[in-house]
Protein backbone atom coordinates (compact mmCIF):
# COMPACT_ATOMS: atom_id res chain seq x y z
CA UNK A 1 0.00 0.00 0.00
CA UNK A 2 2.88 2.25 0.82
CA UNK A 3 4.58 1.52 -2.75
CA UNK A 4 1.40 2.66 -4.50
CA UNK A 5 0.66 5.69 -2.67
CA UNK A 6 3.83 6.62 -3.43
CA UNK A 7 3.79 5.96 -6.98
CA UNK A 8 0.27 7.87 -7.16
CA UNK A 9 2.68 10.94 -5.43
CA UNK A 10 5.30 10.86 -7.82
CA UNK A 11 3.16 10.94 -10.69
CA UNK A 12 0.86 13.77 -9.95
CA UNK A 13 4.24 15.58 -9.83
CA UNK A 14 5.04 15.15 -13.45
CA UNK A 15 5.41 18.16 -15.65
CA UNK A 16 5.66 18.54 -19.22
CA UNK A 17 8.28 21.49 -18.83
CA UNK A 18 11.18 22.34 -17.26
CA UNK A 19 13.59 25.31 -17.00
CA UNK A 20 17.22 25.02 -18.56
CA UNK A 21 17.70 28.33 -17.05
CA UNK A 22 19.53 30.65 -19.14
CA UNK A 23 19.67 34.87 -19.63
CA UNK A 24 18.47 37.09 -22.49
CA UNK A 25 18.04 40.52 -23.10
CA UNK A 26 17.71 43.32 -25.62
CA UNK A 27 18.18 47.35 -25.65
CA UNK A 28 17.38 49.61 -28.35
CA UNK A 29 18.54 52.91 -29.32
CA UNK A 30 17.66 55.20 -31.95
CA UNK A 31 18.52 53.83 -34.82
CA UNK A 32 20.32 50.20 -33.54
CA UNK A 33 19.77 47.40 -31.01
CA UNK A 34 21.51 45.88 -28.93
CA UNK A 35 20.75 41.89 -27.77
CA UNK A 36 22.46 39.00 -25.97
CA UNK A 37 22.36 35.74 -24.51
CA UNK A 38 23.95 33.54 -22.56
CA UNK A 39 24.97 29.78 -23.54
CA UNK A 40 24.45 27.69 -20.44
CA UNK A 41 22.14 24.98 -20.78
CA UNK A 42 21.61 23.44 -17.45
CA UNK A 43 18.95 20.62 -15.54
CA UNK A 44 18.79 21.31 -12.00
CA UNK A 45 22.17 21.61 -10.46
CA UNK A 46 23.82 19.75 -13.39
CA UNK A 47 25.10 21.65 -16.72
CA UNK A 48 24.01 19.28 -19.68
CA UNK A 49 26.10 21.72 -22.06
CA UNK A 50 28.42 25.00 -21.70
CA UNK A 51 27.29 26.07 -25.86
CA UNK A 52 23.58 25.73 -26.63
CA UNK A 53 22.83 28.81 -28.74
CA UNK A 54 19.67 30.61 -27.25
CA UNK A 55 19.35 33.38 -30.23
CA UNK A 56 18.42 33.38 -33.99
CA UNK A 57 19.28 35.43 -36.44
CA UNK A 58 15.77 35.82 -38.69
CA UNK A 59 17.23 38.50 -41.27
CA UNK A 60 19.88 41.28 -41.48
CA UNK A 61 17.88 43.73 -39.27
CA UNK A 62 16.24 41.48 -36.81
CA UNK A 63 17.12 38.61 -34.30
CA UNK A 64 15.02 36.79 -31.73
CA UNK A 65 16.91 35.23 -28.10
CA UNK A 66 14.87 32.81 -25.91
CA UNK A 67 15.40 31.30 -22.30
CA UNK A 68 12.89 28.29 -20.89
CA UNK A 69 13.01 24.89 -21.99
CA UNK A 70 15.88 24.20 -24.68
CA UNK A 71 13.47 22.05 -26.61
CA UNK A 72 10.98 24.41 -27.24
CA UNK A 73 13.07 26.73 -27.31
CA UNK A 74 14.39 24.79 -30.75
CA UNK A 75 11.15 24.10 -31.73
CA UNK A 76 9.83 27.88 -31.69
CA UNK A 77 13.12 28.93 -33.69
CA UNK A 78 13.03 26.25 -36.42
CA UNK A 79 8.98 27.27 -36.85
CA UNK A 80 10.16 30.81 -37.41
CA UNK A 81 12.91 30.48 -39.57
CA UNK A 82 10.90 28.62 -41.59
CA UNK A 83 8.27 30.94 -41.94
CA UNK A 84 10.57 33.69 -42.50
CA UNK A 85 12.25 31.61 -45.59
CA UNK A 86 9.03 30.71 -46.88
CA UNK A 87 7.54 35.07 -46.51
CA UNK A 88 10.97 35.79 -48.55
CA UNK A 89 10.67 33.26 -51.13
CA UNK A 90 7.03 34.67 -51.91
CA UNK A 91 7.48 38.19 -51.12
CA UNK A 92 10.96 38.84 -52.38
CA UNK A 93 11.76 40.58 -50.03
CA UNK A 94 12.76 39.96 -46.16
CA UNK A 95 10.44 40.55 -43.45
CA UNK A 96 10.35 43.44 -41.64
CA UNK A 97 11.26 43.06 -37.89
CA UNK A 98 7.45 44.51 -36.69
CA UNK A 99 6.46 41.61 -39.20
CA UNK A 100 8.51 39.39 -37.79
CA UNK A 101 7.63 40.21 -34.07
CA UNK A 102 3.78 39.89 -35.19
CA UNK A 103 4.82 36.40 -36.09
CA UNK A 104 6.20 35.51 -33.41
CA UNK A 105 2.87 37.09 -31.26
CA UNK A 106 0.77 34.26 -33.74
CA UNK A 107 3.18 31.39 -32.90
CA UNK A 108 2.86 31.77 -29.20
CA UNK A 109 -0.85 32.53 -29.37
CA UNK A 110 -1.38 29.12 -31.65
CA UNK A 111 -0.22 27.52 -28.84
CA UNK A 112 -2.07 29.01 -26.18
CA UNK A 113 -3.32 25.59 -24.59
CA UNK A 114 -0.45 24.19 -24.49
CA UNK A 115 2.32 26.52 -24.74
CA UNK A 116 5.92 26.95 -25.74
CA UNK A 117 7.97 27.31 -22.21
CA UNK A 118 9.65 29.99 -24.19
CA UNK A 119 10.54 33.65 -22.80
CA UNK A 120 11.31 35.40 -25.98
CA UNK A 121 12.91 38.85 -27.10
CA UNK A 122 13.03 40.19 -30.50
CA UNK A 123 14.95 42.94 -31.49
CA UNK A 124 16.21 44.73 -34.27
CA UNK A 125 15.63 47.90 -36.76
CA UNK A 126 12.13 48.21 -38.02
CA UNK A 127 11.68 50.08 -41.20
CA UNK A 128 12.24 53.74 -40.29
CA UNK A 129 15.32 52.48 -39.07
CA UNK A 130 14.71 53.17 -35.54
CA UNK A 131 15.76 50.38 -32.94
CA UNK A 132 13.10 48.48 -31.14
CA UNK A 133 12.69 45.57 -28.50
CA UNK A 134 9.22 42.99 -28.23
CA UNK A 135 8.85 41.40 -25.20
CA UNK A 136 6.44 39.04 -24.92
CA UNK A 137 4.01 36.94 -21.93
CA UNK A 138 3.97 32.93 -22.66
CA UNK A 139 0.95 33.24 -24.56
CA UNK A 140 2.22 35.91 -27.64
CA UNK A 141 1.47 39.19 -25.52
CA UNK A 142 3.42 41.79 -27.29
CA UNK A 143 4.83 45.07 -26.23
CA UNK A 144 7.35 47.31 -27.86
CA UNK A 145 9.86 48.85 -25.40
CA UNK A 146 13.26 49.88 -25.28
CA UNK A 147 14.78 47.29 -23.52
CA UNK A 148 13.85 43.93 -21.84
CA UNK A 149 15.09 40.83 -20.16
CA UNK A 150 14.37 37.66 -19.28
CA UNK A 151 15.61 33.84 -18.35
CA UNK A 152 16.87 32.83 -14.87
CA UNK A 153 19.31 36.24 -14.39
CA UNK A 154 16.40 38.80 -14.86
CA UNK A 155 15.63 39.75 -11.99
CA UNK A 156 19.35 40.78 -11.86
CA UNK A 157 19.50 42.19 -15.02
CA UNK A 158 16.26 44.67 -14.89
CA UNK A 159 17.45 46.93 -12.58
CA UNK A 160 20.84 47.69 -14.25
CA UNK A 161 18.62 48.60 -17.27
CA UNK A 162 15.87 50.52 -15.15
CA UNK A 163 18.58 52.57 -14.04
CA UNK A 164 21.11 53.04 -16.69
CA UNK A 165 18.33 53.18 -19.68
CA UNK A 166 15.25 54.60 -18.21
CA UNK A 167 17.08 56.49 -15.77
CA UNK A 168 14.86 55.58 -12.42
CA UNK A 169 16.00 56.56 -9.15
CA UNK A 170 18.47 58.54 -11.19
CA UNK A 171 19.25 62.44 -9.98
CA UNK A 172 22.59 62.79 -11.55
CA UNK A 173 20.98 63.46 -14.91
CA UNK A 174 18.42 64.54 -16.75
CA UNK A 175 16.52 62.30 -19.75
CA UNK A 176 16.74 64.98 -21.98
CA UNK A 177 20.08 65.42 -21.49
CA UNK A 178 20.69 61.84 -22.47
CA UNK A 179 21.43 59.77 -25.61
CA UNK A 180 22.13 56.48 -25.90
CA UNK A 181 25.25 55.48 -28.26
CA UNK A 182 25.80 52.35 -29.36
CA UNK A 183 29.31 51.94 -27.48
CA UNK A 184 27.18 52.65 -23.99
CA UNK A 185 24.89 50.26 -25.16
CA UNK A 186 27.09 47.46 -26.07
CA UNK A 187 29.12 47.93 -22.91
CA UNK A 188 26.12 48.03 -20.74
CA UNK A 189 24.17 44.93 -21.91
CA UNK A 190 28.17 42.94 -21.76
CA UNK A 191 28.06 44.67 -17.99
CA UNK A 192 24.35 43.70 -16.81
CA UNK A 193 24.71 39.85 -18.39
CA UNK A 194 28.70 39.55 -16.80
CA UNK A 195 26.87 40.61 -13.04
CA UNK A 196 24.09 38.09 -13.58
CA UNK A 197 26.56 35.19 -14.93
CA UNK A 198 28.39 36.48 -10.60
CA UNK A 199 25.42 35.30 -8.89
CA UNK A 200 22.70 33.29 -11.10
CA UNK A 201 24.39 29.01 -11.51
CA UNK A 202 22.36 29.28 -14.96
CA UNK A 203 23.92 31.83 -16.60
CA UNK A 204 27.20 31.45 -17.38
CA UNK A 205 29.74 30.17 -20.01
CA UNK A 206 29.69 32.16 -23.24
CA UNK A 207 27.62 35.26 -24.49
CA UNK A 208 26.11 35.65 -27.78
CA UNK A 209 25.53 39.27 -28.78
CA UNK A 210 24.24 41.03 -31.70
CA UNK A 211 24.40 44.46 -32.47
CA UNK A 212 22.07 45.61 -35.33
CA UNK A 213 21.95 48.65 -37.03
CA UNK A 214 20.61 50.13 -40.88
CA UNK A 215 23.90 47.91 -42.11
CA UNK A 216 23.17 44.67 -40.99
CA UNK A 217 24.27 42.29 -37.94
CA UNK A 218 27.50 42.10 -36.34
CA UNK A 219 27.31 39.22 -34.28
CA UNK A 220 30.42 38.45 -31.74
CA UNK A 221 31.13 36.08 -28.33
CA UNK A 222 32.74 36.63 -24.97
CA UNK A 223 33.05 34.37 -22.10
CA UNK A 224 31.90 34.56 -18.88
CA UNK A 225 32.61 31.96 -15.66
CA UNK A 226 32.58 28.27 -15.83
CA UNK A 227 31.61 27.70 -12.32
Amino acid sequence: METYLGEKQQASQWSPYINNGGSCLAVAGDDFAVIASDTRMSLGYSIKTRYSTKSLKITEKCSIVSSGMQADIFTLHKVLKSRAQIYEQKHGKPMSTDAVAKLVSRLLYYRRFFPYYTFNIVAGVDEEGIGCVFSYDAIGTLERVKYSASGSGSSLIEPVLDNQVALKNRNDIKKEDFKLTKEYAIDLVKDAITSAGERDIYTGDFVEISVIDLNGTHQDKFELRFD
